[in-house]
């Protein structure tokens, strides 16, 4: 049997982040590097389960504009996101949790403005990040083929 994207949001904390952006490879690093208990599970947003996650949440599939963190079944965006990933790596990182201080629309405008340039700013990658053996349990690719 084949899990449904109902259960492996039920299943897992994840991260869709945008494989082709510098900023978006950088974080995915970031994460592998610092989250040690492997609390959340990386997705591209360009992988079939990306692209499905994306659509069940009514997301364009075309135009990635925010990281996607799903924590416990619910999904934050934006600067949310960053600081609820954050603020489970534990510390320092869930120092940044006083982010949480700031407006939320303050904090979004500068997310939005940020990932709207991504590409301008800091360009595109030429080489995605992908799992290897090293990091292979901090992403969630195949989840969809997985019985």
């Amino acid at each position: 049997m084949h899990p449904n994207i109902e259960d492996i949001i039920q299943q897992h904390d994840i991260i869709v982040f945008d494989a082709v952006c510098v900023i978006c490879n950088g974080w995915a690093r970031f994460l592998i590097q610092y989250d040690k208990k492997i609390q959340f599970k990386l997705v591209s947003a360009q992988s079939p389960l990306g692209i499905a996650l994306l659509e069940h949440y009514q997301m364009s599939t075309e135009h990635c504009t925010t990281m996607l963190v799903i924590r416990d079944g619910t999904l934050y965006t934006e600067s949310t996101a960053l600081l609820k990933a954050l603020q489970h790596l534990g510390f320092p990182f869930n120092l940044m949790s006083a982010g949480y201080l700031v407006p939320r629309f303050i904090r979004d405008f500068l997310y939005r403005v940020i990932a709207l340039n991504r590409y301008t700013l800091f360009g595109k990658t030429e080489y995605c990040l992908i799992p290897s053996g090293e990091n292979k349990r901090h992403f969630l690719e195949n989840a969809l083929r997985e019985s």
